[in-house]
């Protein structure tokens, strides 16, 4: 009766997960504009990306999933020869790291973001007043209506097309009765537009580049955190990001050499910090300038 039970109980699991597996996600493609630098004029673009299943969207940088095969073929030759091989020369490293999820329907968000290589999220209560306007326009292919609202120390104005019955849109923007199709602030620092759409069948939550964190273990589970914890320990890892690393590594093994390279883990971890501060000097214009204000204050 036992094994009768435990069979029965192993062709539950297995026909839950292919359920699961089966999910099918409608992705959005935005072209996001935006000014890395508030005292400059020059502009960056990226391409970000709006996955929405029945249960939950999850928006995201699109430059890392993008290069999955890359990584996937890289990786599998660091593997097979027992070699270190440079990445940074292979693909490009996103300009946004964190993930914003938005759970249906209640539309509750959570902000996920790595410190060093820990995986932290949190609570994000963000409450939209939007003001829908008689304006219409066409955005693309798409039919618009126009709103506007405050946030994040900024005016913006949208454009939703209730021809795309989900009520959501690109970054912690939703509430609309119908998709996000562009949004933007008054003074053009940040502007969201759809550049195209596809569903996805069997859709994964997790990329390549996750499951390989997994395997060798760079946590991919959420540790649960305050915003302002969290706040408090990113300008910290600003200022020193290799803090973390510094205190696993043993000096003895900051001068061992990569394998298959002439690079020694030290060099490695002087080029990965070089790499961060760079990033870092280099954006100074968040989204949210409320943000900026706060982290001022810490």
């Amino acid at each position: 009766m036992k094994k009768l039970f435990s069979l029965f109980f192993i062709v539950v699991l297995v026909f839950a997960n292919a359920q699961e597996s089966k999910e099918t996600a409608n992705r959005f493609f935005y072209e996001l504009t935006f000014k890395p630098k508030k005292d400059s004029a020059k502009l960056d673009k990226v391409i970000a990306i709006l996955d929405i299943t029945g249960k939950k969207s999850i928006y995201q940088d699109y430059t890392v999933p993008a290069q999955d095969s890359i990584i996937k073929a890289a990786v599998e030759e660091m593997e097979k020869t027992k070699s270190f091989k440079d990445m940074s020369k292979l693909i490009k490293m996103p300009k946004f790291s964190y993930k914003i999820i938005k759970t249906y329907p209640g539309m509750k968000q959570q902000y996920i973001d790595r410190i060093s290589m820990n995986l932290f999220g949190f609570d994000d209560d963000v409450k939209l007043n939007w003001n829908i306007l008689p304006e219409k326009e066409k955005v693309g292919e798409y039919n618009t209506q126009k709103a506007t609202t405050e946030f994040g120390g900024r005016k913006w104005t949208a454009w939703f097309s209730t021809d795309i019955p989900f009520q959501d849109g690109p970054y912690k923007f939703y509430g609309l009765p119908g998709l996000i199709v562009k949004v933007e602030d008054s003074e053009k620092n940040y502007s969201w537009k759809l550049s195209g759409n596809k569903k996805i069948e069997n859709y994964e939550e997790l990329t390549y580049s996750d499951k390989i964190n997994a395997k060798y273990g760079i946590p991919t589970t959420v540790t649960p955190t305050t915003k302002e914890k969290f706040d408090k320990a990113y300008v910290g890892f600003k200022q020193d990001p290799m803090a973390e690393f510094r205190q696993k590594v043993t000096p003895e093994m900051m001068s061992m050499k990569m394998p298959g390279s002439d690079l020694t883990i030290g060099d490695f971890a002087k080029k990965q910090e070089k790499m961060a501060k760079d990033f870092f000097n280099a954006n100074d214009n968040p989204i949210e300038k409320n943000q900026a204000q706060d982290k001022k204050k810490k």
